[in-house]
C-alpha cells in the first residue's frame, strides 16, 4: 500500500473504525489478554458464591457467552481492514445483555458479596468503544454502564454501594486513558507515514538528479571531445575532452569488468562483493596518483560502483574548476568498520560557503554526485578546502 493510502486509511481509523493494524494491533491484543483474564476473574466469582445463583445454568450460560464472544472479538477486531463500528455495535449488545442478565441469574445476596457476572470483563466493550469511536464514546459507555449496575441493584431491592461509583470512575478514567492514547497514537502513525513518503521522493528526487547530472557531463565530454579535433583555440577543450574520456571509460567499460573479475576472485557466487582497489586504480593517470592497501578491500558492488561515481564527480571537478596540471592524491584506508577514501587536490581552493552557494544556483556535484551517494550507503562525504589551501574530500563507507 502506498505511504499516502497507508497514512490517509490510518487516519479514518478513529473516526470509522477501518485502516491498518498498525499501531492498533498491540493494542487490540492488550485488550484481548484484558478479556480473558477479567472472564477467569468472572467465573472465580461464580465458583465461590454459587449458593447465591438464583438460576444458576443462566449464569454459566452467560460466562458461556463471554466466553465466546472473547474468541470471537479478538478475530474480528484484530483482523487488518476490517469495519470495526459493527463489531463494536455487537461488542456492546452482548456486554450490556450479559450483565443485565445478572438481575435474572443471582440473588439479591449475590450482589452483596461480588459484582455483576461481568466484573471488570465489561470494561474491554469500553476499551474497545475509546479505541473506535473515540474517548467520548467510551466514557459514555461508561456511563451507561453504572446506570445499568445501580437499575439492576435496584431491581433486587439493595442499596447502592460505595463500590459502584468507584467502578464508574474507575471506567471513566480508563476509557478517557485509552481513548487519548489511541488518538495520539493515530495521528503519529499519520505524521509518520507522511514522513516516509516524503524522504522516498527526497531521495528518488536526489537520485534522478544524480543520474541528470552525470549524463550531462557524458553530453559534454562528446561535445569537448569535438572540440578538441578543432585544434588551434579549442586546444583546452581538447585536453578537457581527454580527461573526460579517460573517466567515461572508467565508468562505463573497465569499471564494469573490473568488477566482474573481483566478484569472482571474492569467491562469492551471488556477486555482491567487489574489491574497491582495481577500481579506483584504474583512475590512475598522469595526475592522478592512487594509494591502496596491498590487501583486497572489499565492499558490496553496489557500494563499490556509488563510490567511483563520487570519486569520479570529484575528479571531474579538478578537470572544470583547477588550473591545468593540478595533481591528484587518491587513498583508499581499509578499517575494521569502515572504509574511507580521500581526495586531495594541490589546487587553488576555494571558500567553503561557496559549496553552499553552488547548490543554491543548482550546481549539484558536490551535494548530489557525492554527497547524496554518501548519504545513500549511510555514510559521509566531508569536504574541507580553503583559499590558497587546494580541496579535499574523504568519503567514508560504513561496513
Amino acid at each position: 500500500m502506498p505511504a499516502t493510502a497507508t497514512a490517509t486509511a490510518t487516519g479514518t481509523a478513529g473516526k470509522a473504525g477501518t485502516g491498518t493494524m498498525g499501531f492498533e494491533a498491540p493494542l487490540w491484543r492488550g485488550i484481548t489478554v484484558f478479556r480473558v483474564a477479567s472472564l477467569a476473574y468472572a467465573v472465580s466469582h461464580v465458583v465461590r458464591h454459587h449458593e447465591l445463583l438464583a438460576r444458576p445454568w443462566v449464569a454459566w450460560s452467560v460466562l458461556a457467552a463471554m466466553a465466546v464472544w472473547t474468541a470471537v472479538a479478538a478475530h474480528a477486531y484484530g483482523r487488518p481492514g476490517a469495519d470495526r463500528r459493527y463489531v463494536l455495535m455487537l461488542d456492546l449488545v452482548i456486554a450490556f445483555g450479559c450483565m443485565a442478565a445478572t438481575g435474572i441469574a443471582v440473588e439479591p445476596g449475590y450482589l452483596t458479596r461480588a459484582p455483576q457476572l461481568t466484573t471488570t470483563w465489561f470494561g474491554g466493550a469500553v476499551l474497545a468503544a475509546a479505541v473506535v469511536k473515540g474517548r467520548r464514546w467510551g466514557m459514555c459507555v461508561a456511563l451507561a454502564h453504572g446506570v445499568l449496575d445501580i437499575a439492576v441493584r435496584v431491581a433486587l431491592g439493595l442499596a447502592v454501594s460505595a463500590a459502584v461509583p468507584r467502578g464508574i470512575v474507575l471506567l471513566l478514567l480508563a476509557a478517557y486513558a485509552v481513548g487519548t492514547m489511541s488518538a495520539y497514537a493515530e495521528a503519529a502513525e499519520r505524521h509518520f507515514a507522511r514522513a516516509v513518503e516524503l524522504e522516498a521522493r527526497t531521495r528518488e528526487r536526489e537520485r534522478l538528479a544524480r543520474s541528470i547530472h552525470d549524463s550531462v557531463l557524458q553530453v559534454l565530454a562528446m561535445v569537448q571531445r569535438r572540440g578538441a579535433d578543432i585544434g588551434g583555440e579549442a586546444a583546452e577543450l581538447g585536453r578537457l575532452a581527454g580527461e573526460q574520456e579517460v573517466a567515461l571509460r572508467g565508468l562505463i567499460g573497465l569499471q564494469d569488468q573490473e568488477l566482474d573479475r573481483a566478484d569472482a576472485s571474492s569467491g562469492d557466487p551471488a556477486g555482491d562483493t567487489a574489491d574497491l582497489r582495481p577500481v579506483l586504480g584504474a583512475r590512475a593517470d598522469a595526475r592522478v596518483t592512487v594509494s591502496a592497501p596491498g590487501t583486497p578491500v572489499l565492499l558490496g558492488a553496489h557500494a563499490v560502483r556509488e563510490v567511483d561515481a563520487a570519486v569520479a564527480a570529484a575528479l571531474a571537478n579538478v578537470d572544470r574548476h583547477c588550473p591545468e596540471g593540478t595533481r591528484v592524491w587518491l587513498l583508499i584506508e581499509d578499517e575494521p568498520d569502515a572504509v574511507t577514501v580521500t581526495v586531495r587536490d594541490d589546487g587553488p581552493g576555494m571558500a567553503p560557503e561557496r559549496i553552499a552557494e553552488a547548490a543554491g544556483q543548482g550546481r549539484l556535484g558536490l551535494a548530489q554526485s557525492i554527497r547524496g551517494r554518501l548519504r545513500d550507503l549511510g555514510g559521509a562525504a566531508v569536504i574541507t578546502t580553503a583559499p590558497g589551501e587546494g580541496t579535499e574530500i574523504e568519503l567514508r563507507v560504513p561496513r
